[in-house]
């Protein structure tokens, strides 16, 4: 079987498969998110090892399929800024600042304690501490737009201190890896800020007063699926600034552009779109592709009582500081506990943190193992844990609170 065929089968299945776990998993009362999640881990080489049956033989297979999970998120997280408006994000800009510095705090100190615990050296314990401050909160937004809470007072707070936490753990990420090198760590902070007030400036820029004459011009020109080709080509490229220009996570990009374009007339236009190709095709393969990543039969049995730690760490640390974050920033302690649960998700920006460390020599092969089984247990139980807390019930609607 060509390279090519062995692609689309695996696509047929990861899809079919997905969709199916999907609808079990909201059956028995959980998020569609917790399904594909979970057959992810069945799929992939901890037990079933989807890509490496004896059908399968090609050896890229794996990487095509992480490529198009990638372009999964990008887009799950453009469809969360577009469902938003700016104006949302700033009405609650203290609880986001205060749940995103501490939900980032907090975890920190406790990762390099536990690594301190484990007779870790000084700087690779502060190290995990900084993969255990990252947080991904693509899997949260889906959950609260499948309970229509995004525009929540929580769902706002929660996006807001997500940013916050991107911007702080990449600032103690440079900072780290600067003077860990000998770089002068006053150069590199500088560097660092201006990289990323210059995207955020160039981005809004663009997104307020450029794109919505480009729009305007292409939604008027005939072109069969202009907007939405328009909408791709604009997410991608927001996506490559963040990382080329401000250094930030890609998703933080395509967040942005999902909030600029929701300011234009064809918001609506884009966001069916979106639905369709994102949901139909790259979002699952996102979901599944984080089982598919992890080999839980490969963990050496040594690393067991640290991973168990970290774990524990991870969901406390951020129930812990995001929720007192919240809590001084205003919220109850109903809401502080259901943004503190939202942040739970280490995801891609976990993995990412962890892959510097582990090509700077700062973290070991065997720690970085446990921080994947860390990356995909706080996967596996923020669908599952945020239903619970956060029903529609107990949430207030930013238009209910207005």
């Amino acid at each position: 079987m060509s390279p090519f065929l062995q692609l689309i089968l695996s696509l047929a299945v990861i899809i079919l498969a997905a969709k199916a776990a999907g609808y079990l998993s909201t059956r028995i009362g959980q998020p569609s998110v917790f399904g594909e999640l979970l057959i992810g881990l069945i799929l992939g080489p901890s037990l079933l090892d989807l890509t490496h049956i004896q059908i399968i033989t090609d050896k890229h297979l794996g990487e095509v399929l992480y490529e198009l999970g990638e372009v999964g998120v990008l887009t799950l997280m453009f469809l969360a800024g577009l469902e938003l408006e700016i104006d949302d994000l700033t009405r609650n800009t203290r609880v986001s600042a205060l749940a995103g510095i501490l939900g980032v705090l907090v975890p920190v100190g406790m990762g390099w304690l536990a690594g301190r615990m484990f007779q870790l050296p000084s700087d690779h314990a502060i190290f995990l501490g900084l993969t255990l401050g990252a947080t991904s909160v693509s899997i949260s937004a889906q959950v609260l737009m499948e309970l229509n809470v995004l525009r929540s007072r929580v769902g706002l707070g929660l996006l807001g201190a997500a940013v916050f936490d991107d911007i702080l753990v990449i600032l103690l990420l440079s900072v780290f890896t600067a003077l860990s090198g000998g770089d002068s760590g006053l150069a590199a902070i500088g560097l660092t800020v201006l990289k990323m007030i210059a995207f955020l400036v160039i981005s809004v820029g663009v997104g307020l007063y450029i794109l919505p004459w480009v729009f305007h011009k292409v939604a008027h020109l005939g072109i069969s699926q202009g907007t939405i080709a328009l909408a791709v080509v604009v997410m991608l490229f927001y996506g490559l600034a963040a990382e080329l220009i401000g250094g930030m996570a890609a998703i933080t990009g395509t967040f942005v552009a999902g909030l600029m374009l929701g300011r234009t007339p064809e918001k609506r236009t884009i966001e069916h779109g979106f639905a369709i190709l994102g949901y139909g095709f790259f979002v699952p393969i996102f979901f599944v592709n984080i089982g598919l990543q992890i080999n839980v039969r490969q963990m050496p049995i040594n690393a067991l009582w640290l991973f168990l730690i970290i774990s524990a760490v991870a969901i406390s640390g951020k129930l812990v500081g995001a929720g007192l974050g919240a809590r001084l920033g205003g919220f109850s302690w109903r809401e502080s506990l259901q943004l503190g649960t939202g942040m739970i998700s280490r995801g891609e920006v976990g993995l990412i943190v962890a892959s510097v460390g582990l090509e700077s020599g700062l973290l070991e092969p065997e720690i970085f193992s446990t921080i994947v089984g860390m990356v995909l247990v706080t996967t596996l139980v923020t669908p599952p844990m945020l239903r619970r807390v956060c029903s529609t019930a107990a949430v207030r609607l930013v238009k209910e609170a207005s």
